[in-house]
């Protein structure tokens, strides 16, 4: 920006940087002047001592103003109301013709366009500093014409700049031993970031105005990014390597050993093998813990059904609605770039979560139930014909399972089923003897939602590829419990849910390698998934386009990024060692209840128990726990045919996340006892 002196004159033919010609009165103030008459302005306000009566160099102005801001006003906005010269903070008409092109000229907005907006600079100038992403001047076609090609590149299409935000230490969380690490950050003058105190505090110091410019720091208020970066959305820095896979033959968990209980109880401290893990810091960052139900502390049991969502996802959708919110693709303002941005990271999150090959490879859908319909619907009705044959296991949710009946009764196709021993555990002698070249596709689980067996999906891939079949992952139960590499699987197909690992609910992804994708036709018709129509014909975009017709689940898809974030940050094996643990002690408490009968025995387990009580309907059951604030599901859990196969029509079935404790456990284990000693 150019200085303007206090004494030069701009006669005609001169220019400041690109503002017309124009003459501006003598005696006018500079940056620097305006500086010292905000210091003094400060420095009349309640708590500050006045400095002596006196005349200042500025104008011949007194040093000590008993009423700062009429003054302040008067000086900057001399003429009188009503003259076309004057205008309310510095907006008046000035000279005729005198006025910037808006936008033109990078930086130009600062720059007087008429006399009286220097007389004026001093009320514009808290408003100087920039309060949203602008485009910056891509021509009008451009603009409109760039995201049609490639709908997905959002704001690089559109020319808008990318929003940065700055990650904030963090103060609690899960995050806090790995940021207690890091070079600690400065102490911030603000309450709100600092230590609590009686408001704003900060020593007295005069305002300095950086090369001319103006900005909030300048009058020691805090910046966009400080501000940016109090969302809890920011709060934590991603690991380094957050996909490093475990040494070959070794567990998501380490058998035998319990050390992350320990942690928390009285004794042993954390083995070095075992990064740090405060399940306390983690139950901090689900506001929903802190909820009462019939007058007891919340104890969510049912996270099989659906799981909780830490701050930094509820702020992420917040953050979304309040500044992104905007349908995406092929739009050429500023929010749509903004909100396709967004989702397009949201896919590419997705994708190195499950350690895909390509951010194509990932389609957004409603859930796990909605992604294998899509699948049976499309590659299933374009390969499976009569005499074909598909697998599932006996252990599949009824997702996985009525989708492919339908086809089954559409094109003449059979259903086979893996059976499972008595421990819930998948016989693979026996599905080794099911697989032929008619097997088509062989769809099964990795964890059980109704048992919590941890299938070997490994083996089965490879079994059904040696047979010339596709497989098929179900990885609702297993993506917030263990590690999962698509690519390592080798899997043609894995879907989830978002609910499932502490996301939003409605949103879940399919994912799919590319080549089998691009053979796919689409599910649905209508916007988003076309690249051309006409009456004769249409044109699809490719995948993963091709497979999200309409408007899409935009917000709770970066809602579902920031989840796998959070995750990450924690870290998969943590949270797997912690859960194993969890689990372990939790059976060990639950078994010797008389009456209880444990469903589901399996050595591998992720962390779900389910049991009956002799005497008891799984119902009373549930009301009798719910009583006392503790939340499981109790039923059949979509999953009849594995209860059936042990002589059940439902189970209680207790599910437990990593921010569940030993504590809650007993919680629990006391009503049953209490339950079984009653009918004893």
């Amino acid at each position: 920006m150019t200085t303007l002196t206090p004494t030069g004159n701009l006669r005609a033919g001169d220019a400041v940087g690109d503002v017309p010609s124009a003459t501006v009165p003598t005696g006018l103030p500079d940056a620097d002047a305006i500086a010292r008459l905000a210091n003094a302005f400060f420095s009349t306000l309640p708590g500050n001592v006045a400095p002596e009566q006196g005349t200042s160099a500025i104008g011949g102005l007194p040093s000590a103003w008993p009423a700062a801001v009429p003054v302040l006003s008067t000086v900057t906005n001399p003429a009188p109301a009503g003259s076309p010269l004057a205008g309310p903070g510095g907006t008046g008409t000035g000279v005729p013709g005198a006025s910037l092109p808006a936008g033109r000229v990078p930086g130009a907005n600062l720059l007087p366009s008429a006399p009286t907006h220097v007389l004026a600079l001093g009320n514009r100038a808290p408003a100087l500093t920039p309060h949203a992403a602008a485009q910056t001047g891509v021509p009008d076609n451009v603009a409109t014409i760039a995201p049609a090609l490639e709908p997905r590149v959002g704001g690089a299409a559109l020319g808008v700049p990318p929003q940065t935000r700055s990650p904030a230490v963090a103060t609690e969380g899960p995050a806090a031993a790995s940021a207690a690490s890091d070079s600690a950050a400065p102490s911030a003058p603000y309450y709100f970031i600092g230590a609590p105190e009686h408001g704003w505090q900060r020593p007295a110091q005069d305002i300095v105005v950086p090369s001319g410019a103006l900005a909030p720091q300048s009058f020691g208020l805090p910046a966009e990014d400080d501000l940016r970066s109090l969302l809890s959305i920011h709060r934590f820095k991603p690991g380094v390597e957050p996909h490093r896979q475990a040494p070959a033959n070794v567990p998501y968990f380490l058998d035998g050993e319990h050390a992350a209980l320990r942690s928390h109880g009285a004794g042993s401290a954390v083995p070095a093998a075992h990064p740090p893990f405060d399940v306390n810091a983690i139950r901090r960052d689900f506001p929903i813990l802190r909820e009462r139900v019939n007058g007891k502390q919340l104890v969510w049991f049912d996270n099989a059904a659906t799981t909780q969502k830490p701050q930094a996802v509820i702020d992420r959708l917040a953050y979304f609605y309040a500044h992104e919110n905007s349908n995406i693709h092929r739009a050429a303002h500023a929010l749509a770039g903004r909100a396709t941005d967004a989702y397009e990271n949201a896919r590419a999150i997705a994708q190195r979560f499950i350690g895909a090959g390509s951010p194509d490879e990932i389609v957004f859908v409603r859930g796990t139930t909605e992604a294998i319909n899509l699948i049976a619907k499309t590659w299933g009705v374009c390969n499976v014909g009569e005499g074909d044959e598909i697998v599932v296991s006996h252990l599949e949710h009824h997702a996985n399972i009525v989708p492919w009946q339908q086809l089954a009764a559409q094109t003449g196709a059979i259903l086979r089923v893996i059976p499972v021993d008595d421990s819930g555990q998948v016989l693979l002698d026996e599905y080794r003897k099911l697989l032929s070249s008619r097997t088509k596709i062989v769809a099964v689980t990795q964890v059980s939602n109704a048992l919590g067996t941890v299938v070997p999906v490994r083996e089965i891939v490879e079994l059904a590829h040696r047979a010339g079949a596709k497989a098929l992952v179900d990885g609702a139960q297993s993506v917030s419990h263990m590690r999962v590499d698509v690519q390592a699987l080798d899997a043609d197909f894995f879907v989830f849910s978002g609910h499932k690992i502490f996301g939003p609910t409605g949103i879940g992804v399919v994912y799919g390698k590319r080549a089998v994708l691009d053979d796919m036709p689409p599910w649905q018709g209508g916007g988003n998934m076309i690249a051309d129509v006409t009456f004769e014909r249409t044109v699809f975009q490719p995948p993963p386009n091709r497979f999200e017709a309409g408007t899409g689940n935009i917000a709770d898809a970066v809602g579902l990024g920031a989840a796998l974030e959070y995750v990450e940050r924690i870290g998969i094996e943590n949270i797997g060692r912690y859960e194993h643990d969890l689990l372990e002690y939790a059976t060990s408490r639950l078994a010797p209840v008389p009456g209880v009968r444990l469903v589901g025995t399996a050595r591998d387990k992720a962390s779900v128990l389910s049991f009956v009580l002799k005497g008891y309907e799984t119902e009373e059951v549930g009301r009798a726990l719910n009583e006392e604030g503790i939340a499981v599901r109790s039923g059949h859990h979509c999953a009849q045919p594995i209860l059936r196969r042990f002589g059940l029509e439902a189970t209680v079935r207790p599910s437990l996340a990593f921010y569940n404790t030993c504590d809650e456990v007993d919680a629990m284990v006391s009503v049953i006892r209490h339950l079984s000693a009653r009918r004893a």
